[in-house]
């Protein structure tokens, strides 16, 4: 964890002024959702404390749902650069799997108490905090081009069926939300009981992968690809701009 906190610190202060300006009023505001509560915080509260003109916060952030969907862009570019730093030389399917995992779990950990408190708000459908939403469709894409990754890069990819390897990254970005869920909820020192979670059921989604590749379990895999793209798909790739 240590590594990712020092990263991210040394490439904001390598970044531009705008760039420095946003990233202030975007942590700010990730301590006063977490201070004060999501509902009771105010755009001006935020730039009072970031130093910034009200104006200024609107600039870069038109809503308070503006900078959640910011948060969300900026794990996402977290998880992936991480990722990407610690799947190399790796080819085991599961081994990357988890690897991509935990990897979101470091990443969110300085983001744990906040995470709570805004939860019931992005469990609402309609809401644009939702990680289903329309605003939310960047930082869920690149979620699940991570997935993506994790499996062109093992060597249990190349062997599934066709249809079932292109479907497979957004279902693996759902085993991550299911993981997410868990998170949220979990009081234990360091989210360690998340982490034992991880370890224990990523083996058994990485071996349902592997079977999936053998005849005799064909046709339940040809009728869950059909399920796959009826309900589940459609959802998590909805959100491209019209």
């Amino acid at each position: 964890m240590k590594d990712v906190k020092e990263e991210k610190k040394a490439d904001e202060k390598k970044a531009p002024k705008s760039e420095q300006t946003r990233t202030l009023i975007l942590e700010t505001a990730m301590r006063l959702f977490e201070e004060r509560g999501y509902d009771k915080t105010t755009m001006r509260a935020i730039a009072q404390e970031a130093g910034v003109s009200v104006g200024n916060a609107y600039y870069y952030f038109e809503s308070k749902a503006s900078l959640i969907t910011g948060f969300y862009d900026r794990m996402s570019h977290e998880h992936a650069t991480v990722t990407r730093e610690r799947l190399e030389g790796v080819e085991d399917f599961g081994e990357r799997l988890e690897t991509a995992v935990m990897a979101w779990v470091d990443c969110a950990e300085p983001y744990h108490q906040f995470a709570a408190q805004f939860f019931s708000t992005a469990a609402d459908p309609e809401s644009p905090l939702s990680p289903f939403s329309d605003e939310s469709h960047p930082a869920r894409a690149e979620a699940v081009q991570i997935f993506r990754d994790v499996l062109q890069g093992s060597q249990v990819g190349p062997k599934l069926d066709a249809e079932l390897r292109a479907l497979l990254p957004d279902l693996l970005w759902l085993h991550l939300m299911g993981v997410v869920l868990y998170w949220v909820f979990d009081r234990s020192e360091g989210t360690e009981r998340t982490r034992a979670f991880v370890r224990k059921c990523t083996p058994m989604v990485a071996r349902a992968v592997r079977l999936s590749r053998f005849k005799v379990v064909r046709p339940l895999v040809r009728d869950a690809v059909d399920l796959m793209q009826e309900f589940v798909v459609p959802k998590v790739r909805s959100g491209v701009a019209k």
